[in-house]
């Protein structure tokens, strides 16, 4: 048994594909609420890296934009063609808050493509927060903007009326786990891709498979370059269909 451990500590093999979601902080001692982590750094990065592109890139908007300013405009035009087509004109008023969440989220999950960095949107302590935060903001609006008015949304008009009351709770239900949908999905999502690279790379120290592995890991980053943007991206479409519902709750 002892042989065996030995070998298994010193085999290549021995990896956990977990260990990168560990927080840990940034300059040592006990973990507390305060204290600066490695989700704090790579969160800080990703709102310098948002400022950076959508506030300096476009301080001196040309008529030429350079790449920056492109990928900006590309980001801007794109929510707000979104949430117009979804939502509305009426919509177009809650621009803001709907472009700060993709772009946050967007580069957050990109950040995290960085090797060595963390990815801060693999943890549901970041991705639950976004998703109550979108779940009471459309709430509050849904009864602020149409009073009781808003319950109509679990009131199914056009079904057969003995089926409605049924339909109702089902309704109630889903309506009420759509903040625990939206943050597994992006969590979840996120960490899976990361965890299946990881293994891919604990194979690449065996010589024999080392050439297949280096394509796997080649095919799921590729892979995961476009699950950070379709995250965010789902992300955001449901955001604006929940705020859709607040607006207009009649089915």
């Amino acid at each position: 048994m002892a042989t065996e451990t030995t070998a298994a500590e010193g085999s290549s093999l021995v990896f956990h594909p977990m260990d990168q979601f560990i927080v840990k902080p940034l300059f040592g001692g006990e973990m507390a609420w305060y204290t600066p982590t490695n989700v704090t750094l790579w969160l800080f990065f990703a709102v310098l890296a948002i400022v950076g592109l959508l506030v300096l890139s476009t301080s001196k908007r040309a008529i030429v934009p350079t790449r920056m300013q492109s990928i900006a405009e590309l980001a801007y035009g794109f929510i707000y063609k979104m949430l117009e087509d979804i939502c509305g004109k009426e919509g177009v008023k809650y621009f803001p808050y709907v472009m700060t969440l993709f772009m946050f989220i967007v580069t957050a999950n990109f950040l995290g493509l960085i090797p060595t960095s963390f990815t801060t949107t693999s943890h549901f302590a970041v991705t639950i927060p976004l998703a109550l935060a979108v779940f009471l903001t459309v709430t509050v609006l849904g009864f602020v903007k149409n009073g009781a008015g808003f319950l109509s949304l679990f009131w199914v008009s056009s079904a057969p009326l003995a089926l409605r009351p049924i339909l109702a709770i089902i309704e109630l239900i889903s309506y009420f786990v759509r903040p625990v949908s939206h943050s597994i999905r992006l969590a979840g999502n996120v960490m899976a891709g990361h965890a299946v690279i990881k293994v891919f790379a604990g194979f690449a120290a065996v010589a024999v498979i080392s050439p297949v592995s280096v394509l796997a890991i080649t095919a799921m980053y590729g892979l995961e370059v476009l699950v950070a943007f379709i995250q965010a991206y789902v992300f955001t479409i449901l955001t604006c269909v929940y705020l859709k519902d607040a607006l207009h709750p009649h089915h």
